[in-house]
């Protein structure tokens, strides 16, 4: 369909196989309870990290060691980030997180601004389009760590920014060793009109997310903030629109949606190999706008048929196919 290699050891269960089922499987709470069950050992080992980004931002991060378990310190980091809306404790991200810490990784999971509790830490409201800070927050690791090499994994958005970060001109001084992108958001565009024309489950949830979203930012923020026209809008592009208007640099609700898209040349600087896997049945991110994606020295896109968006659930469980694909991936250097 999109011309690109069908990876087909994916094969969960028929009954396992709806894109919907496989979407909104990892966010329920049954799920969560086990993976989080699984994930303890790099629970147990987390320490805080306020990572300085520069132009005064602070990025909340969490940092497992092996050394906090008695096991030799690891020779190579591993960075996470999750999607619109998630955070460090997002499934996805947890799961990822501890088997990659089990094969010895320094596991950090970075939360976006506005992500997880820290809506307190920046004044300034959360956009798609800050990749500064993102990249400063690589930066202070790399500092922090003395130069370890660096594997960047992201989930949606997440892996939409990661992309980015490694296409940044300051890429090239960092040491990214890989990208791993799963379901990254292609053409924001095209997204939005997917959430608008698709299942409305997944136009309501961000709806209702993003709005406590921004009720947080409210009570932390009180002189600065007054939401009280966007939190009544149950629509994303209008609330798009709002956002775009009063709170960031670009004329146009198109013109903020380009800022952040990763089609066209956007990723032809790419300073380190990275590797893209999107579900030909993801009812969120549009597997026909892979095509649009600059062809790439290192930059190898992978298809399965069934996932979901940033599903892969193999069984009832507590791990994922991507788990251990990103795992293969990343096992060598």
């Amino acid at each position: 369909m999109t011309g690109f290699p069908l990876d087909n050891t994916f094969e969960p269960p028929r009954w396992l196989r709806s894109r919907h089922f496989q979407t909104i499987l990892p966010s329920l709470m049954w799920r969560g309870a086990r993976v989080r069950r699984r994930a303890m050992p790099m629970i147990a080992a987390s320490e805080e990290l306020l990572l300085e980004c520069g132009d005064g931002v602070t990025l909340q991060a969490f940092h497992s060691s092996p050394m906090k378990r008695g096991r030799e310190p690891g020779k190579r980091m591993a960075v996470l980030l999750h999607g619109w809306e998630g955070s460090t404790d997002s499934t996805y991200v947890m799961s990822l997180g501890q088997t990659l810490f089990a094969a010895g990784f320094e596991v950090v999971r970075l939360n976006l601004r506005d992500h997880g509790a820290t809506h307190h830490l920046n004044r300034d409201l959360f956009h798609s389009c800050r990749l500064p800070e993102v990249v400063g927050a690589v930066q202070a690791l790399a500092r922090r760590f003395n130069g370890m090499p660096i594997v960047l994994g992201g989930f949606s958005l997440g892996g939409n920014f990661m992309l980015r970060v490694a296409a940044h001109a300051e890429a090239r001084h960092l040491p990214i060793e890989r990208v791993v992108a799963v379901c990254p958001v292609l053409d924001p565009a095209v997204t939005m009109r997917t959430l608008e024309i698709g299942f409305p489950l997944y136009h309501s949830y961000f709806v209702r997310k993003w709005t406590r979203s921004l009720a947080k930012k409210q009570m932390a923020w009180p002189d600065h903030y007054d939401f009280e026209e966007l939190l009544r809008v149950r629509n994303l592009r209008e609330m798009t629109r709002l956002l775009v208007a009063s709170h960031t640099e670009y004329p146009s609700v198109d013109e903020y949606l380009t800022g952040y898209a990763i089609t066209g040349d956007r990723l032809t600087t790419l300073a380190a190999p990275a590797n893209v896997f999107v579900a030909l049945d993801d009812p969120i991110i549009e597997a026909q706008d892979l095509p649009r994606l600059a062809r790439v020295r290192g930059l190898t896109i992978t298809t399965t048929a069934h996932g979901g968006h940033c599903g892969f659930i193999e069984n009832l469980g507590d791990s994922s196919w991507m788990d251990k694909k990103v795992l293969q991936l990343v096992a060598e250097p």
